[in-house]
């Protein structure tokens, strides 16, 4: 009864309830508000107009390929803005990809039906194509959707020039003229006057718009493609190489500035450079039958006449390359260019006896080319060939490439066609 009772330990309760205060504010109000090391790191979005500034700054310095990645990075970013599919396509032409901007240029048009420069840029593509005839069609509707489309005219004069018409030609003319006068600020009006001085033949003012162009952007291949021509074509030769040389640096993977090196050695008789990029330019597409062909008469001129046969045949006749890929022949007809093809492999086969095949390629060379002067003279001149082995009878097998002697029958200037694109 006497024993005093013992008093509660109030500053041990006290620290007790702090404690489950603050463990409930810990797990209540605390974490819930820090990150989770385990999410991933959320990072800065980029907003679509910086992305396409990038692009434009790109494609100024002519980093055609890092412009591309930069549009269809803003594209991912703004999927429903048609102006950025337009722009991506416009480049993708520049690059020698006709048909990624045909999609892209088609995809515009989906978000925006009525669209001039959609329509433009598409027709662009499809000319750059060989779709000429749609090409025509879109190019119209675009200038219907907007009659003041100075680029879109630009556009028009390269597919009305591009049709092989003469009442085009001098439609082209006059459109090239309306599409300086909307604008002549611009790279295509600019580009589309020299393409028409080019188509008539008057190369020294295709050579003067095309530097004008180039003015605007000094780092775009195709421009220094057509300059290239244009100066080859008034044998201005070292600088045509210099024009196609700086085409290959910026745009390394086309090989139309290599296939151009090589006919302009061929004409200037450095024949063994010729057959050099002519080389480089098959590696860089193996199944184009036309620069195949260029190669095999490169070997042809460098007195190389068996390999210049196997070319010429996998080229005019089709097969496949080494890789296995197939390559689709050319056939015959009266375009120069072709025709030489065809009287080199004729030659070629004459020189290594193979007249059964040679002979049957001046048939046809003089059923279906027989008005040209050159292809008339060159059948004329496999046939010789092949009458002297015929009384010779020495000559019964095929020719070793190695003790060939020199020929001078066809080391001529054929006439260069303007391309199409």
């Amino acid at each position: 009864m006497t024993r005093r009772r013992k008093r509660p330990n109030i500053f041990g309760w006290a620290v007790f309830g702090l404690i489950l205060l603050f463990g409930y504010y810990f797990d209540q109000v605390y974490l819930p508000t820090q990150p989770n090391p385990f999410d991933a790191t959320p990072t800065v979005t980029r907003s679509p107009e910086s992305f396409v500034t990038e692009a434009q700054k790109l494609f100024q310095e002519g980093k055609l390929t890092q412009a591309i990645d930069a549009y269809e990075s803003a594209i991912k970013s703004s999927p429903q803005d048609p102006t950025l599919y337009i722009a991506l396509a416009r480049v993708q032409v520049f690059a020698s990809l006709p048909h990624e901007a045909q999609t892209n240029a088609e995809n515009a048009i989906l978000l925006s039906p009525n669209n001039s420069m959609a329509h433009a840029v598409l027709a662009w593509a499809l000319d750059f194509e060989g779709e000429n005839g749609k090409a025509m069609e879109e190019i119209d509707t675009a200038l219907q959707y907007d009659d003041k489309n100075a680029i879109a005219h630009a556009y028009r004069v390269e597919i009305l020039i591009d049709s092989g018409s003469f009442e085009n030609t001098d439609k082209a003319r006059e459109v090239s003229r309306t599409a300086l006068a909307l604008d002549p600020n611009l790279l295509e009006t600019r580009r589309a006057r020299g393409y028409i001085f080019e188509a008539t033949g008057d190369y020294e003012n295709a050579i003067q718009f095309y530097k004008s162009a180039i003015e605007l952007n000094p780092n775009l291949a195709l421009l220094h493609m057509e300059l290239g021509r244009n100066l080859r074509f008034l044998q201005v030769s070292d600088q045509a190489i210099d024009e196609f040389l700086r085409a290959n640096t910026l745009n390394p993977s086309d090989p139309e500035p290599e296939y151009w090196i090589s006919r302009t050695y061929g004409t200037t008789g450095e024949y063994e450079k010729a057959l050099q990029y002519a080389e480089a330019s098959v590696k860089d597409r193996p199944t184009d039958a036309r620069l195949r062909a260029n190669y095999g008469v490169m070997y042809y001129y460098n007195f190389f006449y068996t390999k210049a046969a196997e070319q010429l045949s996998l080229a005019l006749n089709g097969g496949r390359t080494e890789d296995g890929f197939p390559i689709q022949g050319i056939p015959l007809s009266d375009d120069l260019r072709i025709a030489e093809y065809y009287y080199t492999y004729g030659f070629a086969l004459a020189r290594t006896n193979e007249c059964g095949d040679a002979l049957r390629i001046v048939q046809s060379l003089r059923t279906n080319v027989a008005e040209n002067e050159t292809v008339t003279n060159a059948a004329d001149s496999i046939t010789q060939i092949c009458e002297e082995n015929l009384n010779n009878p020495a000559v019964d097998t095929p020719i070793p490439d190695d003790e060939v002697t020199p020929t001078e029958e066809i080391i001529t200037s054929t006439p260069e066609v303007t391309p199409t694109p």
